[in-house]
């Protein structure tokens, strides 16, 4: 063995030589043997499949429970999604696959437009493209195939490994695996755990992480840039060093922990849900796996990358780490940022300024007199720091509560109107803006012809049997009899208004769909754009659509604060609020205090401040 220290002998008990049968679990796993474990643990069903919990989806991805919530698990689960998204897409564009376009056809006929079902054929764009996270990893999911000492066998989940070489190796040789993917520096803390199923004849059984390229024929902490913790001598070992006395044995049945705080660069171990102590120290910046080593035959064990509860607490660590974050960051005094004003004060003007930025003109004059009301009650009559408007300040602010009003009344072409009249160079130096404007129009037309579709006579006519039939028969006795034919050719004239209304806004969609196309046909960026938005024309009812989230008025928004934003930087200001600009740059410098595992590993300012 390295380092020159030779492993004390022990006798074997019958447990160690026992494999799967009625071996006795730790009581804190809650099960008598491994059959009971199994079906807890899930270790007999195929990874990314039933059998492993809620938190585990058919694709295989899933959330330990300590990192939920976290600005990691977000991001990958924003990667997870959008690469899903793009893998159902990639599946539905499939020439012979059966789409939910409608089959009926248009009776609208236009010039250049392809037939389809409303008179054109684009690529239907279902999802957004999938993000890319640089530097942000995937988690540990399973034993890697393709990274183990060929005396090892995975299980098919990837979760369990058996020793299958048969002969003793020598003192010095050991067989091991890496998980696919390291441990994430980003999450702050990483921890996993192994059961032990069966500890083999001798027992020699070490776990731990290790570099992405060593070898697989020792025990991880017998090589440079290994880790671990050994079960026949309850020593550690770091990076082929002598080995130090740490903590307990450990044997068949035991659950061995194995965590990292990149924040502190301390590794931990815990056995059957207790702490040993800190193991290594000075770890930060490190690139590791986990790591496990088998050294003797017949040995069995199973990992829990957090597919399931774990024994140990590892949620409560992590709680009191982000509150200790947290803590720290509440108590950092803000006067710095604004030296003439108390955080108070500051927060106030942040406030009032936010919504003179977004053309909130009534709303900020009636902040800033009750915030100057309440001061001077406070400070009998001392000079506050709000001012007034001045009256061309006024003006700016009416003029663009003016277009931000008709953008969100879907009124687009009130908008344009009054963009050309009173900032005439902005749609001219802010293409994409015009081009996003133009976009938007081209919705609310379609969004006017389904509300039209809302009421034509398939969507509006009702049933003339059960309740309905009864309550004509109420309405004829209140009100005496009625002119049937009166009511049938009422009915026959609002039904033809609606459905003729309905092809004539259709058309015109159409045309205006054209006109755009042919606006921007030298855009090779508006095609993506294109593709989107006229996809809406392929089904019968747009709402109902992959792309229903255009239709929703809440997508005026962003338009709406793109164009404001545009006219800012023409008139010499910040095209964003203070406010906004402060929690951007709050989330950059999350982003590298996360680095190397830092403390801004445990903070989610969306979710801690925000929300």
């Amino acid at each position: 063995m390295p380092g020159g220290s030779s492993r004390p002998s022990r006798q074997r008990s019958g447990s160690d030589t026992q494999m799967e049968e009625g071996i006795n679990v730790p009581g804190s796993w809650g099960q008598s043997d491994v059959s009971n474990y199994r079906s807890q643990y899930g270790t007999s069903q195929v990874f990314g499949q039933t059998g492993h919990g809620e938190n585990v989806k058919q694709s295989g991805f899933f959330i330990p429970s300590y990192l939920r919530n976290s600005r990691l698990m977000e991001r990958l689960q924003a990667a997870h999604d959008s690469k899903t998204a793009a893998q159902r897409e990639a599946a539905s564009t499939h020439p012979s696959g059966k789409g939910t376009l409608s089959s009926r056809s248009s009776n609208v006929s236009l010039p250049k437009l392809a037939p389809s079902h409303r008179g054109m054929t684009y690529e239907i764009i279902e999802h957004q493209p999938p993000e890319t996270h640089v530097g942000w990893s995937p988690l540990p999911t399973k034993w890697a195939e393709t990274d183990k000492n060929q005396c090892l066998a995975i299980g098919e989940d990837g979760l369990e490994v058996r020793f299958i070489g048969g002969q003793k190796l020598q003192e010095s040789e050991a067989a091991a695996t890496r998980a696919d993917h390291p441990m994430p520096v980003y999450g702050g803390m990483y921890y996993y755990e192994v059961m032990i199923i069966s500890n083999g004849k001798d027992g020699m059984i070490g776990i731990g992480f290790s570099g992405p390229k060593n070898s697989l024929e020792k025990l991880p902490g017998w090589e440079p840039e290994t880790w671990g913790y050994h079960g026949d001598d309850g020593n550690t070992f770091c990076c082929g060093q002598p080995p130090k006395k740490y903590g307990p044995k450990f044997t068949t049945g035991d659950v061995i922990g194995c965590g990292i705080n990149f924040m502190t660069g301390c590794a931990f171990f815990t056995k059957n849900g207790i702490h040993q102590g800190t193991a290594f120290r000075d770890l930060k910046g490190v690139n590791v796996h986990p790591c496990l080593g088998i050294g003797r035959p017949n040995a069995h064990v199973t990992v829990n990358f957090g597919q399931k509860p774990f024994v140990y607490d590892i949620d409560d660590v992590l709680r009191r780490e982000r509150a200790a974050v947290r803590e720290e960051v509440n108590s950092t005094p803000v006067a710095r940022l604004h030296p003439e004003s108390d955080e108070s004060s500051f927060l106030k003007e942040l406030v009032a300024q936010f919504l003179t930025h977004h053309g909130f003109i009534e709303t900020a004059k009636a902040f800033t007199t009750e915030v100057r009301s309440e001061s001077m009650a406070l400070q009998i009559g001392k000079e506050t720091s709000q001012t007034d408007f001045s009256t061309d300040e006024d003006l700016d602010l009416s003029n663009r509560q003016q277009i931000r009003a008709a953008i969100m009344d879907g009124d687009i072409d009130k908008a344009l109107k009054r963009t050309n009249a009173f900032y005439p160079q902005v749609l001219r130096d802010s293409s994409h803006v015009y081009f996003r404007l133009r976009c938007q129009k081209f919705v609310e037309m379609i969004r006017q012809t389904a509300e039209l579709l809302q009421k034509s006579p398939a969507k509006t006519s009702k049933s003339s049997n059960g309740q309905d039939a009864a309550n004509m028969d109420t309405e004829m006795d209140i009100d005496g009899p009625k002119n049937e034919s009166e009511d049938w050719d009422k009915m026959e004239t609002e039904e033809g208004d609606t459905s003729v209304k309905y092809h004539e806004m259709l058309e015109e969609s159409l045309r205006y769909a054209q006109v755009l196309k042919q606006e921007f046909k030298d855009d090779a960026s508006a095609e993506r754009d294109f593709k989107e938005i006229f996809s809406l024309f392929m089904y019968e009812d747009p709402r109902k659509s992959p792309q229903a989230h255009l239709l929703d008025r809440a997508s005026r928004l962003p338009v709406a604060e793109e164009l404001n934003s545009a006219i800012l930087v023409s008139l010499g200001k910040s095209s964003l609020a203070a406010i906004e600009l402060l929690y951007q740059q709050t989330e950059v410098l999350v982003d590298y205090l996360s680095e190397e595992g830092g403390a801004g590993a445990f903070i989610n300012v969306r979710n801690d401040f925000v929300r």
